[in-house]
């Protein structure tokens, strides 16, 4: 394999293993402070249990999160030199941002908040948790910015074959930044909500003990799931309009449209060969005219294919790569800009699915416990659990297919912008030996290996003992009952 390869593998696995991490986090956090806030809103004891539990589950999470995330940042240094040249100057603000929301505001906060327990006021204490939350969220800003201008890049101008900021502005209101963070925030909240609702089912049916507390758990979270899963379905409608308009061949590849079609039909399911340029031996069942309106707004538009972008691509950005001994075996090669069609079309169609079977499992758990009723069939707590890695395997191949859906970009032309900032993700690896770069890559995914037994065997710890009886003890400085566990 060459060093390019290997880089890519590297990096896919690490971030999405990072990721997995990210949206539990800030879903759950925003749930756990409005736990906390119906507990010094209304003094029920309930809620403070439901505030602590949750909030053991979400620091392990947190703490699982931080470390795989500052890898990231040596990744990009180590395996994406070049890349970290051309795009640092535009890069170092917004990353900068994050790390100050990131490691001086959550940790902070998160701090006071996890020993602040019968040490601080009760509204302070519930301010931390709020200010923890509200950072994560910010954070996720930030890093969606950077993100978006890879997508999409905008605030900037090439000087000596370099892209220099010239408006943070406009980098932080980039319209695709703009479209994808609340995308984003609703994924989170569905990871989180699912979550909550999987295992609160679980322990509601293991027995009676504290089942006032497992019932709101499951109620929060199926109704938060619904929401979420909404919400994701107009917001990624929002998205995908941009993205037809920003990057098309993302778009025409997710639905393997391989000729220009007016008006064009959305492929729900596809028989046959989607990787053949050509497409001819597919055939997919589609509903008419549907993706003119998902892509236009009007069932009449005409939505182009892969082969027309392709001669599109060839005359803008050039027909072959130059000739760069750093390019490895591409140097001089005829540029391949179509995307690895079976995953993006696949990834495309498995995050859409996968959200519609979570949106179902909300409604059905909000049914069967509907009136104070408690399920007590065995498949009940069994598919609660499955379902709680639907939203998980869904925001994984939400990302796969954004990432690989604009090969051979690393960084996409804006089509409508910046002249001349854009680069090919083959010039972005670093002068490494494939040696190198494969070592890097098992000790990583050696390391994410054993940090998610870690997580797991917290987690289960934690989830089977549930919730101990309380104590009720004395706050200093408060005359209001709180409870030690």
């Amino acid at each position: 394999m060459e060093v390019l390869d290997l880089a890519r593998w590297q990096f896919g696995i690490t971030t999405v293993y990072h990721f997995l991490m990210v949206p539990l986090t800030i879903g759950l956090s925003l749930l756990v402070a409005g736990m906390q806030t119906a507990w010094v809103r209304t003094g029920n004891p309930r809620y403070l249990a439901m505030t602590k539990f949750w909030g053991k589950l979400l620091m392990i999470n947190f703490a699982m999160g931080v470390v795989t995330g500052i890898v990231q940042e040596f990744q990009f240094g180590m395996a994406w030199s070049e890349y970290s040249r051309f795009v640092g100057d535009v890069f170092g603000a917004p990353l900068a941002m994050e790390g100050l929301v990131a490691f001086f505001v959550e940790s902070t906060f998160l701090g006071l908040w996890m020993f602040g327990w019968d040490r601080l006021p009760r509204r302070v204490h519930l301010a931390c948790v709020w200010a923890f939350s509200l950072a994560t969220v910010a954070s996720a800003y930030f890093i969606l910015a950077a993100n978006s201008w890879m997508q999409h890049p905008v605030g900037a101008e090439l000087v000596d074959g370099r892209p220099q900021l010239t408006s943070i502005w406009a980098v932080l209101t980039n319209s695709t930044v703009l479209a994808a963070f609340p995308h984003a925030i609703f994924g989170a909240f569905a990871v989180a909500a699912t979550f909550l609702t999987g295992i609160a089912a679980w322990r509601l049916w293991r027995s009676r003990a504290d089942d006032g507390v497992w019932r709101a758990s499951v109620r929060l979270g199926a109704w938060a799931g619904v929401v979420a899963f909404a919400g994701l379905a107009v917001s990624g409608d929002l998205q995908s309009k941009l993205m037809f308009s920003q990057q098309p061949m993302k778009m025409a590849s997710a639905e393997a449209l391989c000729h220009s079609e007016q008006p064009a039909g959305f492929s729900v399911f596809a028989i046959g060969d989607v990787s053949e340029p050509d497409c001819e031996s597919v055939k997919s069942i589609t509903v008419p005219a549907l993706l003119s309106f998902l892509a236009h707004g009007d069932f009449d538009a005409k939505v182009t294919g892969v082969e027309d972008l392709v001669e599109q691509y060839r005359d803008r950005y050039g027909s072959h790569y130059p000739v760069d001994e750093r390019l490895g075996e591409l140097s001089g090669q005829p540029i391949d800009y179509v995307p690895n069609l079976p995953v993006t079309y696949w990834s495309f169609r498995f995050m859409i699915g996968l959200g519609a079977i979570g949106t179902a499992a909300g409604v059905a758990v909000l049914w069967l416990t509907r009136g104070g009723r408690v399920p007590r069939s065995r498949w009940f707590p069994r598919l609660a659990l499955a379902s709680i890695a639907l939203p998980f395997v869904a925001n994984s191949f939400g990302w796969i297919f954004t990432e690989m859906g604009r090969q051979p970009f690393v960084v996409a032309p804006n089509p409508s912008g910046v002249d001349g900032v854009w680069m090919f993700t083959a010039r972005a690896v670093s002068g490494l030996t494939v040696g190198e770069v494969l070592t890097s890559l098992i000790a990583l995914t050696l390391v994410y290996g054993v940090l998610a037994v870690v997580e797991i065997v917290l987690m289960r710890r934690y989830v089977r003992a549930g919730i101990a009886e309380p104590e009720p003890e004395k706050k200093p400085g408060d005359d209001n009952l709180t409870f030690a566990y």
